[in-house]
């Protein structure tokens, strides 16, 4: 029981790193996405090299260097901080991945309709192509925040006080072998299963939607 209570403390900041790093690679994966489709090769070459590094570099080296390199005394970075900083350019790397494919997937027809109407580009991704790419990508993007879930116990070499970190602490300060993990383990499993169900439930939801 002793095991149980101490993960369990990780849990808010599990979620929270997990929540805020989604949060930010959702928001910067959009531009990420609108660069790769740009009319501009410079600019579709440099969104492109911006993503193969974000997804290039490991998240525990991306995690130090801005933890250790940059949280410097000029700018202090907590390890919190540093934990949604780098975890949420990573997924900015892989969310516009997600967000291009789910833009990929709409007929190129409805492109054209909506130009036909008259509608400008706000209007038309917004009201038109932004839903269809929405219900393509979500499988794919809530698999990713299930997976950044369980990044996000690479916060814990930065000190960041998530599950993995209380549950290595618990096991040297009792003299425990595997238990803690074991049951980090299954907190992990109950946090992401809720994602799952809900990720299911969405696109069953839309495809309804669809078919109408």
């Amino acid at each position: 029981m002793i095991y149980l209570q101490a993960v369990l403390l990780g849990v808010p900041m599990t979620v929270l790193i997990t929540v805020l790093a989604f949060a930010v690679g959702a928001v910067l994966g959009v531009p990420l996405a609108l660069a790769r489709r740009s009319p501009l090769a410079p600019l579709r070459v440099a969104a492109r090299f911006v993503i193969d590094v974000l997804r290039g570099i490991p998240p525990v080296v991306f995690l130090f260097v801005i933890y250790f390199g940059i949280g410097t005394d000029v700018i202090k970075l907590s390890s919190l901080q540093a934990a949604v900083v780098g975890l949420g350019l990573i997924a900015a790397g892989y969310l516009a991945e997600i967000y291009r494919g789910g833009l990929l997937a709409v007929h190129k027809g409805q492109f054209e309709s909506a130009a036909a109407l008259g509608m400008n580009s706000w209007t038309s991704m917004t009201r038109i192509i932004g839903p269809q790419a929405f219900r393509v990508a979500l499988p794919s993007a809530t698999t990713y925040a299930i997976g950044l879930l369980k990044d996000s116990s690479i916060a814990s070499t930065i000190t960041a006080t998530e599950i993995l970190y209380r549950a290595t602490a618990s096991s040297r300060g009792h003299g425990a072998g595997l238990e803690p993990f074991l049951i980090a383990a299954v907190v992990y499993i109950a946090l992401g299963a809720p994602l799952a169900w809900l990720s299911r439930t969405m696109d069953a939801k839309m495809r309804a939607r669809v078919a109408r």
